[in-house]
């Protein structure tokens, strides 16, 4: 099974940042303690952390043919159910989440985020099992990291690194200097 950390899209050049108020939008099938989890540890970089309850995943983003979700569908659908410009949603689930990678049409990813954006996506199925509540923190600050600008990081301990089709986490350690300083100027708690 293909494996990488993220997959950003690239919307604009301008960094916003980040919004006041981050909402985790759980869907149908993730387990509370791991939503509960996420959520706390996200509190040490937003001032407002509010979680959402729970909804089904949208059937206009599945993928039939591998039984997937587009991950890039879930992002136009948790914009759509959260207007509010000055809020950061983050979808969680525990479903398989894709998108087209070059000339791959299905490509799987933990997570994946506009970047910048207002709107993230996360995934526990191509996480450890026996880490799964650590690995979902560094995929949820990884994506929140490109939703405020910051682009991929070349050192193989910071949250920013590209997984490269793979899960690295467990050799990350934090955001490297240069990635904790772009993040604190974008207001964010470090």
């Amino acid at each position: 099974m293909t494996l990488l950390l993220t997959s950003c899209v690239e919307k604009e050049k301008a960094a916003p940042s980040i919004a006041k108020t981050l909402v985790i939008q759980p869907f149908s099938g993730i387990s509370q303690n791991q939503v509960d989890n996420v959520s706390k540890q996200l509190r040490k970089h937003f001032r407002t952390v509010k979680i959402s309850k729970e909804i089904d995943l949208p059937q206009s983003a599945f993928y039939p043919p591998r039984q997937r979700y587009r991950a890039d569908s879930l992002l136009s659908f948790l914009l759509t159910n959260e207007p509010d410009q000055k809020v950061t949603v983050l979808g969680v689930t525990d479903k398989d989440i894709s998108v087209g990678k070059n000339d791959i049409i299905d490509w799987g990813v933990m997570g994946l985020s506009y970047r910048p954006g207002r709107s993230s996506v996360v995934s526990t199925f191509r996480l450890s099992k026996t880490q799964v509540q650590e690995q979902l923190y560094k995929v949820a600050v990884h994506e929140l990291g490109h939703a405020s600008g910051l682009p991929h990081c070349q050192l193989k301990t910071c949250y920013m690194r590209n997984a490269d089709g793979g899960n690295p986490l467990n050799e990350e350690t934090g955001f490297c200097e240069k990635c904790k300083s772009y993040l604190v100027e974008r207001n964010w708690i470090l």
